[in-house]
């Protein structure tokens, strides 16, 4: 099933989940599930509140609703680059239900490779030594939809924009996953993707986001509020207004930690 279509949206609203496994890597619940709704099938990601592991940060249970929150972002800006999420009732509780994309192996969008094994044309993240002290970079693909996810991020206010989370899907789209800690009114930033900093934005980008404006003070407005404080909104929109005044991929604060731990 692709993401786009309007059936995926229906089926991980009222399908019945039946959860297959756990994947044990993450740091919250997180439950690969099959989903079937009126004769449609299909695989998703389950990630129930009860399961959310409290942070410093951000309040206790409403990490599923964030990543709804960021799904409703990246629809009102056109981008189609979050899997359909919804927030609902499952077999553990309440909680995240998200489509499932399938990916291809080896068709990675973010790497650590030898520097002479960088593909041309990728952008370099960092330099670094690897466990046996060899040199190593950080780097993502230039890729048209890596910049969109880039952007997005920054309006997200994405704080845990792993390598993990970028997938090229076997659709030939990319996706980005895992929002539970985004939109938080607070800078807080942190991604692999730095690969564009101090570059202006695409066109497509602007009008996304000149688009994602308009629609806050609107039906997503009211869509955001379950899911999202209304300081919370209002630094959105503040974000936003920044970025369609002047959009330019920004710089990491120097202060502060710029890149997630572990990077993927």
């Amino acid at each position: 099933m692709r993401p786009g279509e309007e059936a995926a949206l229906d089926l991980i609203t009222h399908g019945e989940i039946d959860v297959e496994g756990r994947m044990v890597d993450a740091s919250n619940a997180t439950l690969y599930a099959a989903i079937s709704h009126n004769g449609i099938s299909a695989h998703c990601v389950y990630k129930p509140i009860n399961g959310e592991r409290a942070l410093w940060d951000f309040p206790d249970g409403t990490l599923a609703g964030r990543e709804v929150a960021s799904y409703l972002v990246s629809e009102a800006c056109g981008l189609g680059l979050i899997p359909p999420t919804v927030l609902r009732a499952g077999p553990f509780g309440r909680g995240m239900v998200q489509l499932w994309i399938d990916t291809k192996d080896g068709d990675d969008l973010v790497d650590v490779l030898p520097p002479d094994d960088v593909p041309d044309g990728w952008r370099m993240v960092l330099r670094a030594h690897d466990r046996h002290g060899d040199p190593a970079v950080l780097t993502h693909a230039d890729h048209p939809s890596v910049k969109l996810l880039a952007a997005l991020d920054v309006v997200l206010n994405n704080a845990d924009r792993k390598g993990g989370h970028v997938l090229h899907g076997t659709d030939g789209n990319v996706y980005g996953v895992d929002h539970g800690i985004c939109l938080h009114s607070d800078p807080k930033l942190r991604t692999v993707l730095w690969g564009f900093l101090g570059e202006p934005m695409p066109e497509q980008a602007v009008a996304a986001l000149a688009r994602l404006l308009e629609q806050l003070d609107g039906d997503l407005g009211r869509e955001l509020r379950p899911h999202l404080t209304r300081r919370e909104i209002q630094a959105l929109r503040e974000r936003t207004a920044a970025l369609v005044r002047a959009p330019r991929y920004p710089e990491p604060n120097p202060d502060g930690r710029p890149i997630p731990w572990p990077a993927f």
